[in-house]
Protein backbone atom coordinates (compact mmCIF):
# COMPACT_ATOMS: atom_id res chain seq x y z
CA UNK A 1 0.00 0.00 0.00
CA UNK A 2 1.73 3.22 -0.98
CA UNK A 3 2.24 6.17 1.65
CA UNK A 4 0.29 9.25 1.33
CA UNK A 5 2.63 12.46 1.30
CA UNK A 6 1.46 16.37 1.78
CA UNK A 7 2.75 18.35 -0.97
CA UNK A 8 1.31 21.46 -0.28
CA UNK A 9 4.72 23.52 0.03
CA UNK A 10 5.99 21.91 -3.36
CA UNK A 11 2.62 23.34 -5.13
CA UNK A 12 3.34 26.20 -3.38
CA UNK A 13 7.22 26.93 -4.46
CA UNK A 14 5.91 25.77 -8.27
CA UNK A 15 3.50 28.62 -7.95
CA UNK A 16 5.30 30.83 -7.06
CA UNK A 17 8.15 29.86 -9.32
CA UNK A 18 5.68 30.15 -12.14
CA UNK A 19 4.53 33.54 -11.07
CA UNK A 20 8.10 35.27 -10.72
CA UNK A 21 8.57 33.81 -14.68
CA UNK A 22 5.85 35.45 -15.88
CA UNK A 23 7.05 38.85 -14.13
CA UNK A 24 5.07 39.09 -11.43
CA UNK A 25 6.67 41.82 -8.32
CA UNK A 26 6.65 40.93 -4.76
CA UNK A 27 3.61 42.17 -3.81
CA UNK A 28 1.56 40.07 -6.31
CA UNK A 29 3.58 37.36 -5.70
CA UNK A 30 2.62 37.81 -1.60
CA UNK A 31 -1.35 38.35 -2.64
CA UNK A 32 -1.30 35.27 -4.90
CA UNK A 33 0.21 32.91 -1.88
CA UNK A 34 -2.14 34.99 0.54
CA UNK A 35 -5.43 33.52 -1.39
CA UNK A 36 -3.96 29.74 -0.61
CA UNK A 37 -4.57 30.27 2.88
CA UNK A 38 -7.81 28.79 4.06
CA UNK A 39 -10.12 31.36 5.77
CA UNK A 40 -11.66 30.71 8.98
CA UNK A 41 -15.34 30.25 9.04
CA UNK A 42 -17.89 32.95 9.17
CA UNK A 43 -18.88 33.21 12.96
CA UNK A 44 -21.86 31.45 13.91
CA UNK A 45 -25.26 33.43 14.98
CA UNK A 46 -26.91 33.05 18.49
CA UNK A 47 -29.89 31.28 17.15
CA UNK A 48 -27.52 28.97 14.89
CA UNK A 49 -25.60 27.97 18.15
CA UNK A 50 -28.77 27.57 20.38
CA UNK A 51 -30.04 25.16 17.47
CA UNK A 52 -27.14 23.19 17.28
CA UNK A 53 -26.95 22.96 21.21
CA UNK A 54 -30.52 22.00 21.15
CA UNK A 55 -29.80 19.07 18.26
CA UNK A 56 -26.89 17.83 20.52
CA UNK A 57 -29.07 17.57 23.76
CA UNK A 58 -31.62 15.56 21.92
CA UNK A 59 -28.88 13.61 20.46
CA UNK A 60 -27.57 13.03 24.13
CA UNK A 61 -31.17 12.13 25.30
CA UNK A 62 -31.80 9.48 22.53
CA UNK A 63 -28.09 7.89 23.64
CA UNK A 64 -29.07 8.14 27.10
CA UNK A 65 -32.37 6.18 26.23
CA UNK A 66 -30.54 3.76 24.31
CA UNK A 67 -27.71 2.54 27.11
CA UNK A 68 -30.94 2.34 29.69
CA UNK A 69 -33.10 0.79 27.63
CA UNK A 70 -32.34 -2.45 28.73
CA UNK A 71 -32.01 -1.37 32.56
CA UNK A 72 -35.66 0.17 32.05
CA UNK A 73 -37.53 -2.48 30.75
CA UNK A 74 -35.84 -5.58 32.04
CA UNK A 75 -37.85 -6.98 35.36
CA UNK A 76 -34.59 -8.27 37.23
CA UNK A 77 -31.74 -6.24 35.77
CA UNK A 78 -32.26 -3.02 38.64
CA UNK A 79 -34.87 -1.33 41.25
CA UNK A 80 -37.91 0.22 41.04
CA UNK A 81 -36.25 2.88 42.28
CA UNK A 82 -33.36 2.68 39.68
CA UNK A 83 -36.06 2.64 37.00
CA UNK A 84 -37.48 5.55 38.71
CA UNK A 85 -34.43 7.80 38.27
CA UNK A 86 -33.81 6.70 35.02
CA UNK A 87 -37.15 8.17 34.10
CA UNK A 88 -36.63 11.14 36.26
CA UNK A 89 -33.31 12.16 34.19
CA UNK A 90 -35.24 11.32 31.16
CA UNK A 91 -38.31 13.79 31.89
CA UNK A 92 -35.88 16.30 32.95
CA UNK A 93 -33.82 16.08 29.71
CA UNK A 94 -37.40 16.13 27.45
CA UNK A 95 -38.15 19.17 29.46
CA UNK A 96 -35.17 20.76 29.01
CA UNK A 97 -34.97 20.31 24.96
CA UNK A 98 -38.59 21.92 24.91
CA UNK A 99 -37.45 24.62 26.99
CA UNK A 100 -34.35 25.59 24.17
CA UNK A 101 -37.11 25.21 21.51
CA UNK A 102 -39.25 27.69 23.10
CA UNK A 103 -36.37 29.93 23.41
CA UNK A 104 -36.13 30.17 19.76
CA UNK A 105 -39.56 30.19 18.90
CA UNK A 106 -39.66 33.47 21.31
CA UNK A 107 -36.01 34.81 19.11
CA UNK A 108 -37.91 34.20 15.86
CA UNK A 109 -40.78 35.84 17.08
CA UNK A 110 -38.92 38.92 18.38
CA UNK A 111 -37.32 38.99 14.97
CA UNK A 112 -40.47 39.13 13.24
CA UNK A 113 -41.56 42.37 14.96
CA UNK A 114 -38.42 43.79 14.57
CA UNK A 115 -38.20 43.66 11.09
CA UNK A 116 -41.54 44.56 10.08
CA UNK A 117 -41.88 48.03 8.18
CA UNK A 118 -44.61 49.87 6.99
CA UNK A 119 -48.17 48.78 6.79
CA UNK A 120 -46.74 45.52 8.76
CA UNK A 121 -45.11 44.39 5.86
CA UNK A 122 -41.81 42.77 6.02
CA UNK A 123 -38.67 45.75 4.85
CA UNK A 124 -36.28 42.98 3.60
CA UNK A 125 -36.68 39.69 1.68
CA UNK A 126 -33.54 38.38 2.77
CA UNK A 127 -34.74 38.67 6.32
CA UNK A 128 -37.86 36.98 4.91
CA UNK A 129 -35.82 34.04 3.95
CA UNK A 130 -34.19 34.12 7.08
CA UNK A 131 -37.03 33.98 9.15
CA UNK A 132 -38.47 31.49 7.11
CA UNK A 133 -35.43 28.63 7.23
CA UNK A 134 -35.82 29.60 11.18
CA UNK A 135 -38.66 28.66 11.20
CA UNK A 136 -37.93 25.32 8.97
CA UNK A 137 -34.94 24.56 11.54
CA UNK A 138 -37.41 24.88 15.16
CA UNK A 139 -40.27 21.73 12.75
CA UNK A 140 -36.89 20.08 12.19
CA UNK A 141 -35.89 20.29 16.02
CA UNK A 142 -39.69 19.64 17.21
CA UNK A 143 -40.47 16.55 14.83
CA UNK A 144 -37.22 14.86 16.28
CA UNK A 145 -37.54 15.59 20.08
CA UNK A 146 -41.44 14.43 19.46
CA UNK A 147 -39.75 11.11 18.03
CA UNK A 148 -37.39 10.29 20.84
CA UNK A 149 -40.30 11.25 23.32
CA UNK A 150 -42.51 8.64 21.18
CA UNK A 151 -39.55 5.88 21.80
CA UNK A 152 -39.71 6.52 25.47
CA UNK A 153 -43.55 6.51 25.38
CA UNK A 154 -43.19 2.67 24.30
CA UNK A 155 -40.57 2.06 26.90
CA UNK A 156 -42.81 3.17 29.59
CA UNK A 157 -45.76 1.74 28.25
CA UNK A 158 -43.75 -2.12 28.09
CA UNK A 159 -42.68 -1.09 32.17
CA UNK A 160 -46.22 -0.50 32.50
CA UNK A 161 -47.56 -4.08 31.07
CA UNK A 162 -45.00 -5.70 33.89
CA UNK A 163 -45.97 -3.87 36.29
CA UNK A 164 -49.81 -4.75 35.56
CA UNK A 165 -48.44 -8.23 34.90
CA UNK A 166 -47.02 -8.92 38.04
CA UNK A 167 -49.94 -7.70 40.32
CA UNK A 168 -52.73 -9.30 38.87
CA UNK A 169 -51.48 -12.64 40.15
CA UNK A 170 -51.51 -11.38 43.39
CA UNK A 171 -55.41 -11.38 43.39
CA UNK A 172 -55.52 -15.27 43.25
CA UNK A 173 -53.71 -16.04 46.94
CA UNK A 174 -56.46 -14.26 48.77
CA UNK A 175 -59.42 -15.87 46.88
CA UNK A 176 -58.10 -18.87 47.81
CA UNK A 177 -57.13 -18.00 51.72
CA UNK A 178 -60.83 -16.89 51.58
CA UNK A 179 -62.38 -20.04 50.22
CA UNK A 180 -59.76 -22.43 52.02
CA UNK A 181 -60.97 -21.25 55.46
CA UNK A 182 -63.21 -23.94 56.99
CA UNK A 183 -65.17 -24.12 59.72
CA UNK A 184 -63.54 -24.67 63.21
CA UNK A 185 -62.46 -28.74 62.92
CA UNK A 186 -62.50 -29.38 66.35
CA UNK A 187 -66.54 -28.32 66.76
CA UNK A 188 -66.98 -30.15 63.75
CA UNK A 189 -65.29 -33.05 65.00
CA UNK A 190 -66.80 -32.07 68.64
CA UNK A 191 -68.76 -35.36 68.57
CA UNK A 192 -66.93 -37.82 67.38
CA UNK A 193 -63.92 -37.14 69.42
CA UNK A 194 -63.86 -39.53 72.30
CA UNK A 195 -63.55 -38.36 76.68
CA UNK A 196 -59.97 -38.32 76.89
CA UNK A 197 -59.75 -36.03 74.17
CA UNK A 198 -61.72 -34.03 75.76
CA UNK A 199 -59.67 -31.79 77.73
CA UNK A 200 -57.00 -31.48 75.06
CA UNK A 201 -59.84 -29.48 72.63
CA UNK A 202 -58.89 -26.06 74.38
CA UNK A 203 -55.87 -26.30 73.81
CA UNK A 204 -56.41 -27.15 69.98
CA UNK A 205 -58.67 -24.17 70.18
CA UNK A 206 -56.13 -22.11 71.00
CA UNK A 207 -53.64 -23.14 68.34
CA UNK A 208 -56.85 -22.57 65.51
CA UNK A 209 -57.31 -19.50 66.60
CA UNK A 210 -54.03 -18.04 66.40
CA UNK A 211 -54.07 -20.14 62.95
CA UNK A 212 -56.81 -17.69 62.52
CA UNK A 213 -55.35 -14.73 63.33
CA UNK A 214 -52.06 -15.37 61.15
CA UNK A 215 -54.05 -15.83 58.40
CA UNK A 216 -56.24 -12.55 58.67
CA UNK A 217 -53.13 -11.04 59.09
CA UNK A 218 -51.81 -12.18 56.30
CA UNK A 219 -54.70 -11.80 54.14
CA UNK A 220 -54.19 -7.57 55.46
CA UNK A 221 -50.87 -8.12 54.40
CA UNK A 222 -51.99 -9.10 50.67
CA UNK A 223 -54.41 -6.53 50.63
CA UNK A 224 -52.16 -3.54 51.67
CA UNK A 225 -49.67 -4.56 49.25
CA UNK A 226 -52.47 -5.40 46.24
CA UNK A 227 -53.42 -1.48 46.58
CA UNK A 228 -50.15 -0.45 46.81
CA UNK A 229 -49.45 -2.00 43.51
CA UNK A 230 -52.93 -0.52 42.42
CA UNK A 231 -52.09 3.14 43.69
CA UNK A 232 -48.74 2.50 41.60
CA UNK A 233 -50.05 1.03 38.42
CA UNK A 234 -52.79 4.29 38.98
CA UNK A 235 -49.44 6.55 39.24
CA UNK A 236 -47.96 5.53 36.61
CA UNK A 237 -50.58 5.59 33.97
CA UNK A 238 -51.31 9.25 35.34
CA UNK A 239 -47.13 10.03 34.21
CA UNK A 240 -47.73 8.13 30.95
CA UNK A 241 -50.80 10.30 29.92
CA UNK A 242 -49.22 13.71 31.00
CA UNK A 243 -46.46 12.50 28.87
CA UNK A 244 -48.17 11.41 25.75
CA UNK A 245 -50.12 15.41 26.27
CA UNK A 246 -46.89 16.61 26.21
CA UNK A 247 -45.89 14.21 23.06
CA UNK A 248 -49.47 15.84 21.36
CA UNK A 249 -48.50 19.39 22.18
CA UNK A 250 -45.02 18.96 20.94
CA UNK A 251 -46.60 17.29 17.54
CA UNK A 252 -49.20 20.34 17.40
CA UNK A 253 -46.49 23.03 17.88
CA UNK A 254 -44.48 20.87 15.34
CA UNK A 255 -47.70 21.30 12.86
CA UNK A 256 -48.24 24.89 13.38
CA UNK A 257 -44.52 25.94 12.78
CA UNK A 258 -44.73 24.21 9.24
CA UNK A 259 -48.02 25.89 8.94
CA UNK A 260 -45.99 29.63 9.95
CA UNK A 261 -43.40 28.69 7.61
CA UNK A 262 -45.64 28.27 4.78
CA UNK A 263 -47.20 31.23 5.41
CA UNK A 264 -43.74 32.47 5.74
CA UNK A 265 -42.70 31.60 2.22
CA UNK A 266 -45.91 32.37 0.76
CA UNK A 267 -45.86 35.90 2.59
CA UNK A 268 -42.44 36.21 1.11
CA UNK A 269 -43.69 35.76 -2.96
CA UNK A 270 -46.60 38.20 -1.45
CA UNK A 271 -43.75 40.91 -1.09
CA UNK A 272 -42.15 40.64 -4.26
CA UNK A 273 -44.99 40.56 -6.08
CA UNK A 274 -45.78 43.97 -4.37
CA UNK A 275 -42.32 45.54 -5.07
CA UNK A 276 -42.76 44.44 -8.75
CA UNK A 277 -46.63 46.64 -8.67
CA UNK A 278 -45.30 49.31 -6.30
CA UNK A 279 -42.16 49.47 -9.09
CA UNK A 280 -44.65 49.70 -11.85
CA UNK A 281 -46.93 52.34 -10.07
CA UNK A 282 -43.76 54.54 -10.16
CA UNK A 283 -42.92 54.19 -13.12
CA UNK A 284 -46.90 54.72 -14.28
CA UNK A 285 -46.54 57.58 -12.12
CA UNK A 286 -43.80 59.34 -13.53
CA UNK A 287 -44.87 58.91 -17.31
CA UNK A 288 -48.00 60.62 -15.72
CA UNK A 289 -46.45 63.42 -14.53
CA UNK A 290 -44.25 64.15 -18.12
CA UNK A 291 -47.72 63.83 -20.09
CA UNK A 292 -49.45 66.28 -17.92
CA UNK A 293 -46.08 68.44 -18.10
CA UNK A 294 -46.18 68.33 -21.58
CA UNK A 295 -49.89 69.15 -21.95
CA UNK A 296 -49.77 72.38 -19.90
CA UNK A 297 -46.57 73.16 -21.72
CA UNK A 298 -48.46 72.62 -25.49
CA UNK A 299 -51.43 74.55 -23.62
CA UNK A 300 -49.48 77.29 -22.56
CA UNK A 301 -48.09 78.06 -25.53
CA UNK A 302 -51.15 77.85 -27.56
CA UNK A 303 -52.95 80.22 -25.50
CA UNK A 304 -49.99 82.87 -26.21
CA UNK A 305 -50.16 81.70 -29.83
CA UNK A 306 -53.58 83.11 -30.30
CA UNK A 307 -53.43 85.80 -27.72
CA UNK A 308 -50.14 87.06 -30.31
CA UNK A 309 -52.37 85.91 -33.25
CA UNK A 310 -55.23 88.23 -32.39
Amino acid sequence: MSRFRDRTEDFKDSVRKSAVSIGYNESKVASTMASFIIHKPKERSPFTKAAFKTLDSIKELELFMLKHRKDYVDLHRTTEQEKDSIEQEITAFIKACKEQIDILKNSIRNEEANSKGWLGLPADNFNADTIAHKHGVVLILSEKLHSVTAQFDQLRATRFQDIINRAMPRRKPKRIIKEANPINPTLANSESTEPGEIQAQPRRVQQQQLLDDETQALQVELSNLLDGARQTETKMVEMSALNHLMATHVLQQAQQIEFLYDQAVEATKNVELGNKELSQAIQRNSSSRTFLLLFFFVLTFSVLFLDWYS
